[in-house]
């Protein structure tokens, strides 16, 4: 078995993906990557193939039709047969003392009576043009240098989360949780992160700055007009974490530092739908912010009464021009900190 499975889920990644695999190579014989290669119609097949011939023991090259990026990683899930499990985006990269040391650590803790859930480290926003780089790190937040569980986490700070790029999870977690990523949807990295928490018990966290988080391309998902042209796929996203943290009550109850994390993951989450839909200045996307409030309303009335005084809630609900620009302030404040291009 190995020790930990990387995928990489690719369409069209002819340009980048090269870059990427080759800072996951220096893993050696204890990783596993898995090229997904979701239907893509430029040269990525073949540039998996190559790999995966070169490196046998190390690199497979997984075929598929298209279903978008959470169905490319539902593959690497089914396909993984290493103990631990992370996604890497084919734009993306890894920095190689980093994940050295990384491995070499999760080595120490396979040995341990206590079964390791999830592993946390930092990651930089490579945004193109920036000389500064931001990174997400969760120092004094986190406790360093030990297994921990929810109760010895600290207070998170709004805009400090940890994401897809944070995190390393176990495979077998993963499948028992029944995480299972819409297809044909973007921003499903958030259900990623935020599904599988109330089944992780023991976690770990190192601060190295390990994942480097490319931002820049004009097609990016994070882009802010691609955002907008893809509304409807975020208020998908959006209203499967609401079904989901509602479904979860009773798990959440005995564990309130999870639960209030998990509120404040989905409270910023509506917000960025609600002043996206806003920002369009779309009287159709107007209507589509009420049904989203009103559909948070239908499945839980005190979650939207936490939301709407939430964050931004209050804001993103004021009437009229006014209140749209406060909302338009606010969201400048996420920005910042997600590094929307």
């Amino acid at each position: 078995m190995k020790l930990l499975s990387i995928a990489i889920p690719c369409y069209n990644s002819e340009a980048y993906m090269e870059k990427c695999i080759e800072s996951l190579l220096v893993g050696g014989e204890d990783v596993e990557i898995l090229i997904v290669n979701d239907g893509s119609k430029d040269r990525t097949a073949e540039i998996a193939e190559e790999y995966a011939a070169k490196y046998p023991t190390i690199v497979k090259a997984i075929h598929k039709e298209n279903g978008g990026h959470g169905s490319a990683v539902n593959t690497g899930i089914e396909n993984a047969s290493g103990l631990y499990f992370k996604v890497v985006d084919s734009d993306d990269w890894v920095k190689e003392s980093a994940y050295k040391e990384i491995l070499s650590k999760l080595k120490e803790l396979t040995g341990n009576e206590e079964t390791l859930d999830m592993f946390i480290s930092n990651f930089v926003y490579e945004k193109e043009g920036e000389k500064r780089k931001k990174i997400m790190r969760y120092k004094w937040v986190l406790p360093e240098g030990q297994l921990f569980t929810w109760k010895d986490v600290h207070h998170f700070r709004k805009g400090q989360y940890i994401l897809m790029h944070s995190v390393i999870f176990r495979t077998k977690l993963l499948r028992e949780c029944g995480l299972k990523l819409p297809e044909h949807t973007f921003y499903v990295d958030n259900i990623y992160v935020f599904e599988p928490l109330p089944f992780v018990r023991n976690m770990y966290y190192m601060d190295v700055n390990f994942y480097r988080y490319y931002i820049g391309r004009s097609d990016q998902s994070v882009n802010e007009q691609v955002m907008i042209g893809r509304i409807d796929q975020q208020i998908k996203v959006n209203k499967i974490m609401v079904d989901y943290f509602v479904s979860k009550k009773h798990l959440l109850a005995s564990n309130k530092k999870l639960a209030k994390y998990m509120f404040n993951y989905l409270d910023i989450i509506t917000t960025i739908s609600s002043v996206l839909l806003i920002r369009s200045e779309i009287p159709e996307n107007l209507e589509k912010k009420k049904e989203l409030w009103e559909y948070i309303k239908k499945k839980d009335g005190f979650l939207f009464f936490r939301l709407r005084y939430g964050l931004l809630g209050s804001c993103t609900n004021l009437p009229g021009r006014g209140g749209r620009k406060i909302a338009v302030d606010g969201y400048k404040i996420c920005r910042y900190f997600f590094k929307f291009n």
